[in-house]
């Protein structure tokens, strides 16, 4: 009983002298938690040389290396990962604009390969592969126990080899079964077209280093085509899973004049990076309507975000998939790279949207089913080991987005559903696009408003 009292009056004492006795005190639990650590590392040893002794056959050491080392990361969320060399090289080839094999992206979900979305006028695309699709097998055999690398790995190859793929659908009776020929995958990242000859239509599929000087490309050819002058433009978000957070920031900047574009929170408060607009606006204050989806993720989402807050854009379509995670590729040479999680991103507003997503001003959904069957898309907050969304932390006040400004009649006008009967979307013919048609009608509108408004003011 007195060793107890001396011990509570030793402690009392410690947090009377905390500033003498704290540092310690921390000292002492370091210590504690490096030796939990080697003893960890110690296991880790045991783990691996019983494995290398006892397996059923003979062990490649770097490939059990590498898959405990991918492990970790997996493990951490679901973008962190460990890139072998070729991994790694085949990464930098995709981020430059061209890479091989089938033309999806993907990521991991209960053992599944979780396809994201395919890219336009590619062997998964014209296979008809979608957004939301599982892939449980490939040339017959399972997914399950492969990781996400070894997935894509097997996906690429020559062009011109075959590969069979089987996918799960949501709504579908049974698995569907694809042949696929892979090929070089030279995505375009920019489309473009006129509607109508006075609206711009431009869609970004990805952001790779090519995506910023090709939009500048095609909006200026659009305003030579444009026999009257361009009414509105309408920035295609839909589907499109991201990329560089450095091409993100131009294409946002390219519209906007001043102000925040994002700005990125990691572990150590001096680590926090911000971005800014610098003064010009490739789209001379023409009015804009961002068109996002559940697939519009990452970078979609921090250009999104930075024309919904500056009020530069109306964000039309349905709530983005809601990845607010900045990844950092980390070589280490001679043995491939890893990515990591580094930070979470912000809106201009302070809004942090991982797992939560881009909320469309305007909602418009692209069939009627998904309002009468409720039907699910999975999205950031639903994969395992998800990121928590911190933003109420961050920002315990919160920065308000400034209301809408239009034309009175102007948001009245949009339907949010398709009528009874519409045809089913086919991404080859635009008169299917609900959405489109809705954002380039509300664009005309708007127009037609602003004109009646310029009138009266006279």
């Amino acid at each position: 009983m007195k060793r107890r009292v001396r011990t509570v009056a030793a402690m009392a004492g410690a947090f009377a002298a905390g500033v003498v006795v704290g540092p310690m005190v921390a000292a002492m639990a370091q210590d504690g938690g490096r030796a939990d650590t080697y003893r960890l590392l110690n296991l880790f040893g045991d783990v691996f040389e019983r494995v290398r002794a006892e397996y059923v056959e003979p062990i490649n050491d770097r490939e059990a290396i590498e898959n405990a080392i991918n492990g970790m990361l997996t493990g951490l969320d679901p973008h962190s990962s460990y890139l072998n060399q070729r991994s790694y090289r085949d990464m930098q080839v995709q981020t430059r604009g061209e890479f091989g094999g089938l033309g999806i992206e993907v990521t991991q979900e209960n053992g599944y390969i979780k396809v994201i979305s395919p890219i336009d006028d590619t062997p998964a695309f014209r296979a008809g592969v979608k957004a939301g699709d599982l892939i449980t097998n490939l040339n017959g055999n399972s997914v399950q126990g492969l990781t996400l690398q070894e997935a894509v790995e097997q996906m690429r190859g020559e062009r011109g080899t075959p590969i069979k793929i089987t996918i799960r659908r949501e709504g579908a009776d049974r698995p569907i079964e694809l042949s696929l020929t892979r090929e070089v995958i030279r995505p375009q990242v920019v489309r473009s077209r006129l509607e109508g000859n006075d609206v711009a239509y431009i869609r970004l599929t990805s952001f790779n280093e090519q995506t910023d000087v090709n939009l500048r490309r095609a909006l200026q050819t659009l305003r030579q085509q444009a026999p009257n002058g361009l009414k509105g433009l309408v920035l295609d978000l839909r589907n499109n899973p991201g990329g560089l957070l450095d091409q993100a920031v131009q294409v946002s900047d390219e519209f906007l004049d001043k102000g925040e574009i994002v700005s990125t929170r990691a572990r150590r408060p001096e680590d926090a990076q911000r971005w800014n607009a610098k003064p010009g606006d490739i789209a001379q204050d023409l009015p804009i309507v961002v068109l996002i989806n559940g697939g519009s993720a990452s970078a979609s989402e921090i250009v999104a975000g930075a024309l919904q807050d500056h009020r530069r854009a109306v964000v039309l379509g349905v709530k983005s998939f809601g990845k607010g995670s900045v990844q950092t590729v980390m070589l280490i040479p001679g043995n491939g790279a890893i990515r990591l999680t580094t930070a979470r991103y912000y809106t201009p507003s302070g809004r942090s949207i991982q797992a939560t997503g881009i909320e469309p001003d305007i909602e418009v959904l692209a069939q009627r089913e998904q309002a009468t069957a409720g039907i699910p898309r999975e999205r950031e907050a639903d994969l395992r080991r998800a990121l928590r969304n911190e933003g109420g932390v961050q920002q315990p006040a919160g920065a308000a987005i400034p209301k809408l400004d239009l034309p009175a009649g102007v948001i009245e006008k949009v339907s949010r559903l398709p009528p009874e009967g519409a045809p089913a979307f086919d991404p080859t013919k635009p008169e299917t696009d609900f959405q489109l048609q809705q954002a380039t009608q509300f664009l005309r509108n708007l127009a037609s408003a602003q004109q009646t408004s310029r009138r009266a003011a006279r």
